[in-house]
């Protein structure tokens, strides 16, 4: 009897994901991170319109926001070079996602962004954030490194190495 090789496992696909940020308001968040990362504010006024004809949304659910309508409690920022559904104007690649939450943050982030504006700049982007209205926590001189600790205006903490 002779056995035969069974069949190379196809390579895995990339987990779509998304990084999701409990914040008070949700657009004010995704302004900030679109401008810290210049990344794309998701534009989901089409698929809005679409839920708010078929009544599946209340119109109570959204807010205009840049002109357009979008989720009440939640926006998303995405890659700009990362593709999107154009019917839904969803990211399907490097996202934020913010989404409202009644508490307000008490302790520190389990989680982190890490900005790497290249080498050089880190003080400029310090500047820049700050500018956007990010504050500096502290700053970190240890043998493996340097960075800066700062606070998005929600005060969530991210650093910039």
């Amino acid at each position: 009897m002779s056995q035969t090789t069974p069949p190379p496992a196809p390579d895995p696909t990339p987990v779509h994901w998304k990084l999701v940020i409990d914040c008070a308001n949700p657009q004010s968040q995704a302004d900030f991170w679109a401008a810290a990362l210049h990344y794309e504010i998701e534009d989901n006024d089409a698929l809005i319109q679409r839920l708010l004809e078929l009544g599946a949304l209340p119109r109570e659910a959204t807010v205009e926001f840049h002109a357009r309508l979008a989720f009440r409690d939640l926006v998303a920022v995405r890659h700009p070079a990362d593709p999107y559904d154009k019917d839904s104007g969803t990211g399907l690649g490097r996202r934020l996602l913010f989404q409202r939450v009644p508490e307000e943050k008490t302790v520190k982030n389990r989680l982190h962004l890490d900005l790497h504006p290249g080498d050089g700049l880190r003080e400029a982007e310090v500047g820049r954030l700050t500018g956007l209205g990010a504050r500096v926590l502290r700053e970190v001189k240890e043998p493996s490194g340097a960075w800066v600790v700062m606070a998005d205006p929600e005060g969530n903490e991210f650093c910039v190495q």
